[in-house]
């Protein structure tokens, strides 16, 4: 009988290794083999051995062997160290001989994430001077600076940004992904970096994981066939003129390895497969990128049956670095040190011997530095590894011809900013738009709409480049930003706007669908906001479950005789059942970056009337059939998704589609990640408690409420809907809280390194009086309360508002975060009303108001 494991073998490799057999046939790796593991042990000789990319430079690694045996032990540590620029400044690298800097997703030149890219450059030549400064004795080492240009580089303001990879996936067209591969690069040096951490080669087998959209497929030949096109596209062709140039970056292959698979899409979770499917199927992207010369492989946060990979020696040393002959460096995720057991983010030198050559410590690096120098002195780190990292860290400057580069400014592209969202490299990123968008229904041929009509375009992601350019844009969670910052693009609505007004016809601009002239056609844009990591874990792919404004107005447009187009914009297949019966036509745009024109290109005819570009996209992930269809279970039997890996029309085809199920699967309330109430709802699980003056307390499952004393009432409100917020009435007569309480105690360890906030909607009905405070529990005599009299008294009154409190500043006061019962205290002695309309975990740029605090 054929096992589960069999079945998934069977999936990634239809003949002999599957993916395996196809890098043996193109003469990249040799090995075959089948091993199940099931206790983390690694067996390499059954792994692909990649053949060397680049022949060994005797010249190059002489230099190397003088210059390490000239460097100070302080200075050898220093280049296996790597800070973030909020936390790390130049006269740091120069005191302590720092070999690497980082900005984070949310760190920018003076805070400021809208900083000119002038600014980014200054900086870039700040940490470079500083590295070359030897008034103190120390050696002219130069820094590379690394920075997220994933999908383009979209850290700065003007840059091209292109679709997620998830969206790229569907174009099925690798050479447009080296096309990309070389713009960023162009575009990232032209700031003054030289080094980016992509591609994200990650085979995402769970759609509830908040990193999906990184993902070019759930299919590992995909992924095979993109990952060497994207590291050429960066680093250029080993070998021919223009490898690793002053045009091109290093590129750093990530997760390594395994983060797509991980138990349930949680992120920075435990892969739970055997070593066949983690090497068949997540490492797939691996032995191209290898074979084509990447110099950097990122470990992940996550683990492999129990083992942190930040700390696998197996995988990283006997597999990566000699069974695959990787010769560049191995550099971990953000403090990921600190999760490996018995390290903290402060130091963990059994990563450096487990094989890890960089250490990303963004805002510990003064402490990792320190405690690496510490175990190398003492021999807990053996100086033979710590020369191999400092070798593999100096072989990749020098390759990359850092040495002789001079600064960033003075390099080839430096400062040539006209080089951000120059025209070819938009017009690149809008082919890549239109060969993105997948067309899942296509009622009686409504699609190409004729330009020359009246078109209506709504939905609060029709006129929004935030939202259509989804996270890891300008910040990290990607949230926040405005119109301006996008100087060099288009939203879709623009793009729409553009074309039907160059063909004669009429378009509108209504988000809530209120047009003032009745259409001859709708365009609905609308779908998930931005979001970034694990802030984009979800329990189930039921699409804003409790919230169904988007399915409301295309319903309302349909029942006022106008046919509907559905553009949804997402980071992952979600289940969208209900809106594809409502609409007429639905089509799939992902988060398409800065070029909404390439969605006009396809949805509106050309001037004869035909269709000016086809649909070309094509699934690169399977979508699910009900809300509780999690995963899409590469090689699972019985595995049955509502469209197939594969699919996607196009004007050809037939565009009917028989009524789909209406049936999620799941309750509504069990989809909301991160949000302990709203819309007059509290998640299951969680519980309002009232106490009241004397310390009796009760708990409030129906409204009104009160304490038994009557010290504290809650009653409904209206907010957004009709009572969809709660008011609490304090009288004054003493102390009382109004409390959520969960069921089970939550981990929150993960957000608060992650400067995730608890975000409170809200609104102060009522003049200040006396102190309140705001808290959270984490047990019998475990908790933290902080002061909010002054927060409150800052914002408007009778203002509905957003107040963040970072998380940080709860762990600061002492709650233990890995146990977090209480999810919020509000507890008040004065008279005094508050409202409530919702609570939930947010990012920076969620909150329109972050409390301050003092942070250990």
């Amino acid at each position: 009988m054929e096992t589960a494991l069999d079945t998934a073998v069977r999936a990634v490799r239809p003949r002999k290794n599957g993916i395996l057999a196809g890098l043996i046939a193109v003469g990249l790796v040799t090995g075959t083999g089948v091993v199940v593991a099931a206790d983390g042990s690694i067996h390499p000789e059954l792994w692909p051995k990649v053949a060397r990319a680049l022949p060994v430079d005797r010249a190059m690694e002489r230099r190397i062997d003088r210059l390490l045996a000239s460097m100070t032990l302080e200075e050898k540590v220093g280049q296996v160290v790597q800070g973030d620029i909020t936390a790390m400044t130049p006269d740091d690298v120069r005191k302590y001989r720092i070999g690497s800097v980082l900005a984070g997703g949310n760190s920018d030149p003076g805070a400021k994430y809208n900083a000119p890219p002038a600014d980014w450059l200054a900086l870039a030549d700040a940490y470079y001077e500083a590295s070359m400064d030897t008034s103190g004795g120390g050696k002219a080492i130069p820094i590379v600076f690394g920075i997220d240009a994933v999908h383009g580089q979209s850290n700065i303001v003007g840059a091209t940004v292109f679709p997620h990879n998830i969206g790229l996936g569907a174009a099925r067209d690798p050479a447009l992904i080296r096309e990309i591969g070389r713009v960023t690069a162009i575009e990232t040096r032209a700031t003054g970096m030289e080094w980016t951490f992509a591609p994200t080669v990650a085979v995402p087998q769970d759609d509830r994981w908040g990193r999906s959209y990184e993902g070019y497929s759930e299919q590992p030949q995909l992924v095979a066939s993109y990952s060497a096109a994207m590291v050429e596209g960066l680093q250029g062709i080993p070998g021919k003129p223009g490898f690793l140039d002053g045009q091109h970056v290093i590129s750093s292959v990530k997760h390594y390895v395994g983060d797509g698979g991980t138990d349930g899409g949680k992120d920075q979770g435990d892969n739970l497969s055997s070593e066949e499917v983690l090497r068949d199927v997540h490492a797939a992207g691996y032995p191209p990128a290898i074979a084509v010369g990447a110099q950097a492989v990122m470990t992940s946060f996550s683990s492999w049956q129990g083992i942190k990979l930040a700390a696998h020696e197996g995988l990283i040393t006997e597999v990566l670095k000699k069974r695959m002959n990787f010769d560049g460096f191995v550099v971990t995720d953000w403090n990921a040190h600190g999760q490996v057991p018995g390290c903290s983010n402060d130091g963990c030198p059994a990563v450096i011997a487990a094989g890890i050559d960089m250490v990303m410590a963004p805002d510990t690096w003064k402490a990792v530095y320190e405690s690496t120098l510490a175990a190398a002195r003492s021999g807990e780190l053996p100086m033979a590894r710590l020369d191999d990292a400092v070798r593999r860290v100096l072989r990749v400057k020098f390759r990359l011809h850092l040495f002789d580069a001079g600064k960033p400014s003075q390099r080839p592209l430096g400062g040539k900013f006209e080089l951000l969202g120059a025209p070819d490299h938009r017009a690149i990123a809008r082919q890549a738009v239109r060969e993105s968008l997948v067309l899942l229904k296509n009622a009686d041929h409504l699609l190409p709409l004729d330009p020359k009509r009246n078109v209506l375009v709504a939905g609060d992601g029709a006129n929004d480049m935030g939202k259509q350019s989804g996270g890891w844009t300008l910040n990290w969670q990607g949230v926040g930003s405005t119109r301006a910052d996008f100087p060099n693009g288009q939203t879709i609505w623009e793009g729409l706007d553009s074309a039907v007004r160059s063909a004669g016809g009429h378009a509108e601009l209504a988000i809530d669908g209120r047009y003032t002239r009745k259409p001859d056609a709708a365009i609905v844009v609308f779908g998930e906001d931005p979001y970034a990591e694990f802030q984009g874990d979800i329990p189930t792919l039921w699409y804003k479950p409790g919230d169904d404004r988007d399915l409301e107005l295309i319903k309302r447009l349909k029942a006022e005789g106008i046919p509907v187009v559905a553009v949804f914009l997402s980071g992952r297949p979600l289940w969208m059942n209900r809106e594809i019966n409502a609409a007429d036509a639905f089509v799939a745009a992902w988060l398409p970056g800065s070029e909404g024109g390439g969605v006009a290109d396809v949805l509106l005819a050309g001037n004869n009337g035909k269709p000016a570009h086809d649909f070309k996209g094509k699934l690169s992930f399977s979508w699910p059939r009900r809300a509780d269809q999690y995963a899409n279970n590469v090689g699972q039997a019985d595995y049955s998704p509502q469209f197939a890996f594969g699919h996607g029309l196009t004007y050809g085809d037939d565009g009917n589609l028989a009524k789909l199920s209406e049936e999620p699967g799941v309750s509504a309330a069990m989809g909301r990640p991160g949000v302990y109430y709203a819309r007059g709802v509290l998640t299951p699980g969680v519980t309002m408690r009232l106490q009241g003056a004397t310390g009796a307390a009760a708990d409030a499952p129906s409204l009104p409420a009160a304490s038994a004393d009557g010290s504290v009432k809650v009653r409904g409100v209206d907010h957004l809907a009709q009572e969809d917020a709660r008011r609490i009435e304090w009288s004054g007569a003493g102390a009382a809280t109004v409390s959520l309480q969960s069921d089970a105690a939550k981990d929150l360890v993960r957000e608060t390194n992650g400067d995730v906030m608890l975000v409170l909607t809200l609104r102060v009905d009522s003049p200040a009086q006396g102190d309140v405070a705001i808290g959270v529990g984490c047990g019998p005599g475990c908790g933290a309360t902080l002061p909010l009299a002054d927060t409150l008294a800052g914002l408007a009154p009778a203002k509905w508002t957003t107040l963040g409190i970072p998380l940080k500043c709860f762990q600061a006061a002492g709650a233990d975060m890995s146990k977090i019962d209480t999810l919020l205290t509000l507890k008040a002695k004065g008279p005094r009303q508050l409202s409530l309309s919702k609570v939930s975990l947010g990012a920076q740029g969620d909150a329109e108001k972050v409390m301050a605090c003092a942070l250990k």
